[in-house]
C-alpha cells in the first residue's frame, strides 16, 4: 500500500499508526525529505521507523527532476537514503519513469539505478555499495511481501546471472547479463563478453571468471 502522497509527512505517519498499517505502507520518492531541515527530519525518521514504513527512492528520475529550477547550489533531490537505512527502515530503489516525457533515457536497467543511487547518496564504501545492490534485489522483495525469493532449495529460481565476480564489480561495470531465468525457465541468454587485446607481451584476449 502506498499512501505517502495522501498526508503531510508527520501527519501521514501518525495516520498509519492509528489505522494499524504498520509495516504495510510504502513511501515512494519522499523527495521532500531532501529539503527538510535536520531538526525536523530527526523527529520524522524515528516516527517512520516506529511505523515500520518502507521506502522506495528513484535515483534516476529524482536527480533529473528535483532542483531543476534551482540556482546554484542545486539540490540533489533524492531522499535521505543513508539516514533511513541507519534507522532500520527497508529502502529500495526503483526506476519510475522509462522513456516518457519526464525521463527519456530509461532502460529498465536496475544496475544502472543502483549505480546512480550510490553516487547521489554518496554511498561509495564497500558496505554502501552492497546496500545499494540490496536496494534493487532483496529490499524490493521484502517490501512486496514475497516469500519465495532467494537462492535456496524450494525457492522459485527467478534470477539474472551476471558476468561479474561480486556485487561491487556488478555495479561498478553494470555487468553483462549472461542469462535470465523465471521460475527455473531460461528466458534469455547471451555469450560472455570477451575483449581482444593487441598489446605486446599481453594475452590476446581477456574474459571474466565466475566465482
Amino acid at each position: 500500500m502506498v499512501l505517502g502522497a495522501l498526508f503531510g509527512p508527520s501527519e501521514g505517519v501518525n495516520s498509519y499508526q492509528r489505522l494499524g498499517l504498520q509495516g504495510r505502507v510504502t513511501g515512494s520518492h519522499l523527495t521532500s525529505m531532501h529539503s527538510m531541515d535536520n531538526y525536523y527530519v530527526s523527529k520524522l525518521i524515528p516516527l517512520m521507523a516506529e511505523a515500520r514504513l518502507n521506502v522506495v527512492a528513484n535515483p534516476l528520475i529524482n536527480i533529473t527532476l528535483q532542483g531543476r529550477h534551482d540556482t546554484y547550489p542545486k539540490r540533489r533531490g533524492m531522499t535521505r537514503v543513508p539516514e533511513l537505512l541507519a534507522a532500520g527502515l527497508t529502502v529500495a530503489f526503483g526506476h519510475d519513469c522509462v522513456m516518457d516525457p519526464w525521463y527519456s533515457l530509461g532502460s529498465g536497467d536496475m544496475l544502472e539505478v543502483a549505480h546512480m543511487g550510490l553516487h547521489v547518496a554518496q554511498m561509495t564504501s564497500q558496505a554502501g555499495i552492497r546496500q545499494c545492490f540490496e536496494a534493487v534485489t532483496t529490499a524490493p522483495a521484502q517490501i512486496m511481501g514475497l516469500d519465495d525469493w532467494g537462492i535456496a532449495p524450494g525457492k522459485q529460481a527467478s534470477f539474472v546471472l551476471l558476468q561479474a565476480t561480486g556485487v561491487v564489480e556488478a555495479i561498478r561495470l553494470r555487468a553483462h547479463r549472461l542469462a535470465v531465468y523465471r521460475k527455473g525457465v531460461k528466458l534469455a541468454s547471451s555469450a560472455p563478453v570477451v575483449s581482444e587485446l593487441n598489446l605486446p607481451g599481453r594475452p590476446g584476449s581477456t574474459g571474466w571468471a565466475l566465482r
